[in-house]
């Protein structure tokens, strides 16, 4: 093993920091997290408490310290980025920021899987304030100014930056509440309307594999591409995903297609069908496997343990989308009649 290096992840007491702070430790590392303090951190990592917000609260936390490598989760903005490295006399080390896959989908005609250089497409045009499609868009566009930002001092300042774009990550206590909304249903015993008859494809990420990444990168050398996707093998429509999640829980779901302009004619937007809608991003991993050996964990390979750790912690409310499941049941009899 390489020696010891030490660690600081920037909000990493969640459902993804969680598994990456163990698997530092059991390589070695010393872990610093920075955080609002909220959660009970992982036993064996220094806790650092500041509001990421507020310049001079950073300060506090991290002025005259040095580390060797930072995973930043908390960088939403162009202003994020700058903040954090106006605080004196901190080293910060190689520094990785955990993106997203919407600064592919805040652009114009980019098209699945997307690859690296897609990011550079023209921005499409701002949606309506106030719907669920501009703060995705408002998501998607401050991650993509949060990397423009480090790619410049990348080329300005020598910042080793590097950018880890994810998909939608699916793993153990995920707030999101995105898995457990299609469990739900298929515990409810009732139909399940599918978009686009589920033809939609995914490609998701476990967290355990980008806590093996990060652990992986933070004893080799530096990455020599500003950006990488990560993303699990397999590419699936939502259908057969929706039917591997209903073999791991031991369910029998019944599915009706419908098409969009069904569901928003009965009154459905997105969030109803979480991964479904089009802001669930497609990834080409590619290039982080032909560089540095990337290899993300297959479907099989990771969902059944997730839908049975789901199962044994059901979550004590629904997903948000959920309180649209009469309009959603009436739609499906009202599409299974007209079927007859």
């Amino acid at each position: 093993m390489a020696s010891p290096q030490s660690v600081l992840l920037i909000g990493g007491s969640g459902f993804m920091g969680r598994p990456i702070a163990r698997a530092l430790l059991e390589a070695g590392h010393h872990v610093t997290i920075l955080s609002r303090g909220r959660r009970e951190a992982v036993a064996g990592v220094t806790v650092l408490t500041a509001d990421r917000n507020d310049g001079a609260s950073l300060a506090a936390a991290l002025e005259n310290r040095r580390f060797d490598l930072t995973v930043d989760f908390l960088a939403f903005d162009a202003a994020d980025l700058e903040r954090l490295l106006l605080v004196p006399y901190a080293a910060l080390g190689r520094y990785f920021l955990i993106s997203t896959g919407q600064v592919y989908l805040v652009t114009e005609d980019a098209e699945p899987p997307f690859v690296e250089e897609q990011a550079e497409r023209p921005v499409r045009a701002e949606p309506h304030a106030g719907t669920r499609d501009h703060a995705n868009w408002t998501y998607g566009l401050g991650k993509r100014r949060a990397e423009k930002t480090l790619l410049a001092l990348r080329g300005t300042h020598g910042v080793r930056g590097v950018a880890l774009r994810l998909p939608i990550v699916q793993g153990e206590g995920d707030g999101s509440l995105r898995l457990w909304a299609y469990l739900e249903r298929m515990l409810d015993g009732g139909p399940i309307v599918l978009p686009d008859g589920g033809q939609r494809l995914t490609r998701f990420l476990y967290a355990g594999d980008l806590a093996t990444t990060l652990a992986h990168l933070a004893e080799a050398p530096a990455p020599r591409s500003a950006a990488y996707n990560l993303a699990q093998p397999d590419v699936l429509p939502l259908r057969e995903f929706l039917a591997r999640v209903a073999r791991a829980a031991g369910l029998e779901p019944r599915f009706v297609d419908a098409s969009w302009d069904d569901c928003r004619a009965a009154g459905l937007d997105e969030s109803f069908s979480p991964y479904a809608g089009r802001w669930t991003s497609v990834l080409d991993p590619s290039r982080a496997a032909a560089e540095w050996g990337f290899l993300g964990t297959r479907v099989d390979d990771y969902l059944p343990g997730l839908v049975r750790w789901t199962l044994e912690h059901r979550p004590k409310e629904s997903d948000l989308g959920y309180a649209q499941r009469p309009r959603e049941l009436e739609l499906a009899a009202r599409l299974a009649g007209a079927a007859l």
